[in-house]
């Protein structure tokens, strides 16, 4: 009986072969290692949150069965999970099911592409191949086949450091104050009268003098000018005489007022040559000003004059030949014309930086807006900016720079809730500014939201350098290098440096660095160490050596990052990253 037993399973044993023998598939798992797969890129890459996957395919002749269906499905498999893409079906010349064809007699090639969201566990990850053979209703696996590595990440190397735009104060260490008086003469004559030294513009300009002269605190004196003219009618050598002598009067009345300061050390205004003379023998600007604002009849027909001629002479006679109304242009407007102006060119100092620097903390209300947006450039420490600007806020909440500049501040500190709030009230107090919709959208971007920070950012357009910048930061996530390299621009650093390697130039990374204020940050060292590694150069683990020195993290990162596939087997790697 054991006997029988044993030749009925021999016999289903030889017919269940010589079935799978019949159909092909026994073949061609058999032989499945003459089956070539290539795969693109390798190891593969993450770009713009996805990992895109090119994979093509090898039969080589009299392998893949007539009658045979086979579903080929490239998988990612990772600690945790594993990513399956879109299977591609296969079929033999004589099957029946939709597919793409393979020859038995000369073989085949198939190819395809997909692409799979990225997924942390997928950094250390392996491509694999499973397919499964199906004749009729019969089926039958493949051997699983693993055909690359992954995946490299480099682009989630980007720095978010996305960029706040401070608004600028419009403070100024000083004004002009200058101080001016007229003079004004009796018809040809350079006599200053005594009662024009009584007039309420030079008492008040004698005051200010008297009061100020010796205050350099907040008084610069600078300097006098003494303009002096005459009126335009009467030749014009005698003018030029008057406008010459009316100057040097002017100018000894007003340093006779000097004068009158005893104080040996205070010699403003008593030296000569501290006074600059400017004369005009026929002043037609001022003729014209005058008459301009003037109620005279024939108004509009003398400026038309004055626009139709430009000799001098010409204008005073087509005036005159107007005889009654050139007696009231006599009366009322050729005598304000007879004057010299007296000029102290003097500023008024602002409040020093130590004085500001002192009220910001002990008593900012006593500041303007203006001395509390300078104040908080004063310093370096981000904490005490944000001081100054929460109490520039509180006493200016409607000036927006205020608002936007304190959140700035907190975009600095990475508080990004606070910061968002601050330019939301900056946004009602100036409405679609350009630097409050890039720093709003500098926060948008830090919560994740890539596409709603690049509106903002376009409706920042002008705002600055900084615009750009954080375009070309949303652009390298983007998985858009070119794009990203150009909005960087002209600016040196990290940042760059990675798009400039991700758009295919490692060359340029060091040079990038190297020209930066980041060159020395262990990241930098790192980037550097993976741009030799891109082109073959070994000597670039010295990068690596000085970026895992300068950050002992980078260790743990370099042993699992695919960039440094082709150095695993390097000694001084391997005593680097174990």
């Amino acid at each position: 009986m054991q006997t029988n037993t044993l030749k009925v399973l021999s016999l289903a044993l030889g017919t269940s072969v010589l079935f799978t023998a019949c159909d092909g598939l026994g073949k061609m798992i058999k032989k499945q290692n003459l089956i070539t797969f290539e795969v693109t890129p390798k190891p593969l890459e993450m770009h713009g949150d996805s990992v895109a996957v090119s994979v093509s395919g090898k039969y080589p002749a009299k392998l893949f069965a007539k009658k045979a269906v086979v579903t080929v499905t490239p998988v990612i498999k990772y600690n945790g999970g594993e990513k399956k893409l879109k299977p591609v079906t296969l079929v033999g010349e004589k099957a029946t099911e939709a597919g793409q064809k393979i020859a038995y007699e000369k073989g085949g090639t198939f190819s395809y592409s997909d692409k799979v969201p990225y997924e942390s566990g997928m950094k250390v990850a392996k491509l694999e191949i499973q397919a499964q053979g199906k004749v009729k209703k019969k089926t039958k696996d493949f051997k699983a086949v693993e055909i690359a590595d992954g995946t490299i990440i480099t682009p989630l190397l980007v720095r978010n450091d996305e960029k706040g735009i401070m608004a600028k104060d419009a403070f100024v260490k000083s004004v002009s104050n200058n101080q001016s008086a007229n003079i004004y003469y009796v018809i040809n004559q350079s006599v200053v009268r005594p009662g024009e030294l009584k007039s309420e513009e030079v008492k008040n300009l004698t005051t200010f003098i008297g009061q100020n002269a010796k205050n350099t605190t907040w008084y610069e004196f600078k300097g006098i000018e003494v303009s002096a003219y005459a009126s335009p009618d009467g030749e014009l050598s005698r003018n030029a005489d008057l406008a010459t002598d009316r100057a040097k009067s002017g100018s000894a009345a007003l340093s006779k007022e000097f004068q009158k300061d005893k104080n040996k050390d205070n010699t403003f205004g008593k030296d000569a040559a501290q006074y600059k003379t400017v004369t005009t023998a026929e002043d037609w600007e001022g003729f014209k000003t005058l008459m301009e604002q003037s109620s005279i009849a024939d108004k509009d027909l003398i400026l038309r004059v004055l626009t139709m001629y430009t000799d001098g002479e010409q204008r005073e006679k087509e005036i005159k030949n107007l005889s009654k109304t050139y007696k009231e242009v006599a009366d009322k407007i050729l005598p304000k014309l007879r004057r010299s102006v007296l000029t102290v060119i003097v500023d008024k100092k602002s409040r020093t930086d130590d004085m500001i620097n002192r009220l910001a903390d002990t008593n900012p209300d006593s500041l303007s807006v203006e001395e509390l947006m300078y104040a908080a450039t004063l310093t370096e420490d981000v904490n005490r900016k944000m001081n100054i600007y929460k109490s520039a806020e509180k006493q200016y909440a409607t000036d927006w720079r205020t608002s936007n500049n304190l959140g700035v501040t907190y975009l600095l500190t990475n508080k990004i809730d606070d910061a968002k709030a601050a330019f939301e009230r900056a946004d009602k107090a100036s409405a679609n500014n350009p630097v409050v919709q890039n720093n709003i959208g500098a926060c948008v971007a830090k919560s994740g939201d890539r596409r709603a920070a690049m509106e903002y950012y376009n409706k920042a357009n002008g705002a600055g350098p900084e615009v750009n910048y954080n375009k070309g930061i949303v652009l390298v996530r983007d998985g858009k290098y070119a794009d990203a390299v150009s909005a960087f621009g002209s600016y040196k650093g990290f940042n760059l440096a990675l798009a400039q390697l991700l758009n295919g130039t490692p060359d340029a990374v060091a040079g990038t660095i190297d020209a930066s204020k980041e060159k020395d940050m262990a990241m930098s060292y790192y980037l550097k160490a993976v741009a030799s590694a891109r082109k073959g150069d070994a000597s670039g683990l010295s990068n690596l050596k000085t970026a895992i020195e300068k950050d002992g993290s980078l260790k743990a990162m370099a042993k699992d990052d695919c960039e440094f596939l082709k150095w695993r087997e390097n000694a001084d790697f391997k005593g680097m990253t174990n």
